[in-house]
């Protein structure tokens, strides 16, 4: 078996084999900066391109996202969508999302997006139960991931994919001796693996990327 360390030159080289950033891309992440410590939830720009292509080979046009922060995840989702596709996205921060409405309309995809500012327990009971969703995105609390994905598993089609950022939260989740929000991402990592319902697999993808696909 034979890995490659993620030194920083590799790192930047994995980054100039991506898409490059648009200029929407570039002042979101600015405006996400001054947030001071909360700018770590943005997720990385190889992993916007990854779930943009994620979008487009699943052909997705219904996708749920539960965590919205600064909308960068959400602007890459629906850079995927086929025509007419919708990404619902949910979050209880009106400061934050207002930055991501903001980068949507620049972008010229803020048709394609629906914010609900709720406790997203509370939207995903509120969606159909027939499984029509092609594409699900958790970054959200982590204590929440196992709730969220009892929800959503029976609503993703046959076929769909659902994905759970930072699977390993900062390599706490791999610790037996994990305590709070590490335990939790450790315990819901567990349930998934246990769930007959679906196949998966859990990938060090920036924070750590679990894919499951809906059986």
């Amino acid at each position: 078996m034979k890995t490659v360390p993620l030194t920083p030159e590799v790192y930047a080289y994995l980054l100039a084999q991506a898409e490059p950033q648009t200029g929407v891309q570039r002042r979101l992440v600015e405006r996400t900066r001054a947030l001071g410590d909360r700018a770590v939830m943005q997720i990385p720009h190889e992993q916007g391109v990854l779930l943009t292509l994620l979008a487009k080979l699943t052909g997705a046009r219904r996708v749920v996202e539960v965590g919205t922060f600064t909308g960068y995840s959400t602007l890459a989702l629906a850079a995927g969508l086929l025509p007419g596709g919708r990404v619902l996205t949910c979050d209880v921060s009106q400061e934050w999302t207002a930055i991501a409405q903001e980068a949507w309309k620049e972008a010229g995809v803020a048709d394609r997006i629906e914010l609900r500012l709720a406790p997203a327990l509370d939207t995903l009971r509120a969606l159909p139960a027939e499984p029509v969703l092609d594409l699900v995105f958790l970054d959200a609390d982590k204590g929440g991931y196992r709730d969220y994905w009892e929800e959503l598993v029976p609503r993703v089609r046959p076929g769909g994919l659902l994905l759970a950022d930072n699977a390993l939260f900062g390599g706490a989740a791999a610790d037996p001796a994990a305590r709070g929000n590490g335990l939790a991402v450790r315990e819901f990592n567990a349930h998934v693996r246990a769930d007959d319902r679906v196949e998966s697999v859990l990938l060090p993808i920036a924070d750590g990327l679990l894919f499951a696909r809906k059986l």
